[in-house]
């Protein structure tokens, strides 16, 4: 694919101060500045100046001025839009104001989420030549449990929506199908919260039966009832200066929700048997995989409440809306099973079982599935017979997704693999809902990434595989064209 973008012009003005004015810092000394990696490029996407953060960011020590942002942070021949993502550049220049989104940067082999705040720079005219952006690595921890795994428009949309609510006080709803990670939602909010040295309290709703839950989150004095023969400490009190995660808030009786509206409004609490108001300085995060809604206008749930927690609400899609996340997030769950990791990676069919599937217990579900295939593979490989899938409920419940029993033992999912001849096939390798998958053969691969100019995700999403088996593909296309 040849590039339609003009070519940097080494005559075209860098940002500078005027050079008789020597007793101003340099554009150099002042991009120093920031510790963080920082980069100035023009409207042509083409880098004019850049810190030294930024160039050791990319392992870069020589110059890259002149170089196109997209291929130095992406390895890209074109726009970074072009490929699926938000591009900071032109809404930078079609707004006027700044922006900030999440990417995926590749240093090499490697990729890393990053955190990019882009500003407009004007010149003396008000005109914008330039965007200065500032670039903040999101850690990932791999043993991390709570760890938000993917890179699909949805997650990462989700991921940088978190990242602005995370460092405020705000109150956030979540909602979302059963299985989807609230609790995780929930734990990247607090991690990455002011709050985060302090604890985070998880109560869930729906395991608490409804005569302990006042008890549990209020506490109580000594000699309140029967009972009572020592003061408790509710969980809201226990989360002073952190965090209160409630879970299946939708399982609240309506005295209790007025009794928690009141704790949001005065941040103040009373125990049972007390007499007095004490307060206490909580963020609140709830969660539900109920219609809140329709409870509300059912008379089920407290409008006021309702409006009081969705100060910010957060919806995390279901996983048939990130299929593309499907191979990550099975291997994220391989390396925290125990003998998990040496299954990794996943071979190509497993995948594409694994994608055609609309998973109606989402994350849960595919944990499950994959916690089974380790203990029936039994150190072996792991293959389809092994893949405990029930198609049944696959057909089923694909309106009914909050009524599956996904604990229950399903009977193993098989498919069978015809034998492939086209070499010229242009079409999905797999074909969702057909239960037939085969493997796609090099001749194949090549095409589709020639099809796609050399994008490697849009390409393995057709071919029903994972980057990394796209990846182990291209090494072996490699070897044979040397050969």
């Amino acid at each position: 694919m040849k590039n339609s973008f003009p070519k940097y012009k080494p005559s075209e003005p860098h940002i500078h101060l005027k050079d008789d004015d020597i007793s101003k810092p340099s554009c150099d000394d002042l991009i120093n500045i920031f510790n963080d990696p920082f980069v100035i490029i023009d409207r042509h996407y083409q880098i004019v100046a850049s810190n030294k953060a930024y160039r050791s960011s990319f392992h870069v020590h020589n110059t890259i001025e002149g170089k196109f942002c997209y291929e130095v942070s992406h390895s890209y021949d074109s726009p970074c839009s072009q490929h699926g993502e938000h591009c900071p550049l032109e809404t930078v220049m079609r707004t006027g104001k700044s922006t900030s989104v999440l990417h995926i940067h590749k240093h090499g082999d490697e990729e890393e989420q990053v955190q990019i705040s882009a500003s407009p720079i004007h010149n003396d005219s008000g005109e914008i030549h330039y965007m200065g952006e500032t670039m903040v690595t999101i850690p990932q921890e791999e043993k991390d449990p709570q760890l938000i795994v993917g890179r699909t428009p949805a997650i990462l949309r989700l991921i940088n929506i978190l990242h602005r609510v995370a460092p405020t006080q705000s109150t956030v709803f979540i909602e979302g199908e059963s299985g989807v990670g609230k609790d995780c939602v929930a734990n990247y909010i607090h991690h990455y919260s002011k709050r985060s040295s302090k604890p985070m309290i998880v109560v869930d709703c729906g395991a608490i039966g409804e005569t302990l839950i006042e008890s549990e989150l209020f506490g109580y004095e000594k000699g309140a009832f029967t009972g009572a023969l020592k003061q408790k400490i509710g969980l809201i009190e226990s989360a002073h200066g952190g965090t209160l995660f409630i879970d299946e808030i939708g399982e609240l009786s309506l005295d209790l929700q007025t009794k928690l509206l009141r704790v949001l409004e005065s941040s103040t609490i009373r125990r049972i048997g007390g007499t007095h108001y004490f307060e206490v300085d909580v963020r609140i995060i709830a969660a539900t995989n109920q219609d809140v809604k329709k409870m509300v206008k059912e008379g089920k749930f407290r409008q006021d409440l309702y409006y009081r927690l969705a100060t910010f609400p957060v919806h995390v899609p279901p996983l048939r809306e990130r299929k593309a996340d499907i191979p990550a997030i099975a291997e994220h769950f391989l390396r925290i099973l125990d003998d998990g990791a040496q299954h990794i990676p996943l071979p190509s069919d497993i995948i594409e079982i694994l994608s055609s599937y609309d998973f109606p217990g989402n994350i849960r579900e595919l944990r499950n599935i994959m916690e089974r295939a380790v203990i029936l593979s039994a150190g072996d490989f792991i293959s389809e017979e092994h893949l405990t899938i029930d198609k049944t409920i696959h057909h089923a419940a694909s309106n009914e997704y909050d009524h599956v029993d996904v604990e229950d033992f399903p009977t193993p999912f098989h498919s069978k693999h015809p034998t492939q001849t086209d070499e010229n096939i242009s079409t999905p390798i797999y074909k969702p809902g057909t239960g037939k998958s085969r493997k796609p053969n090099l001749a194949t691969v090549k095409q589709t990434l020639e099809r796609h100019n050399g994008h490697r995700l849009s390409a393995a999403q057709e071919l029903g595989i994972s980057e990394r088996t796209l990846y182990r593909y291209l090494q072996r296309i490699s070897k044979m064209e040397q050969e």
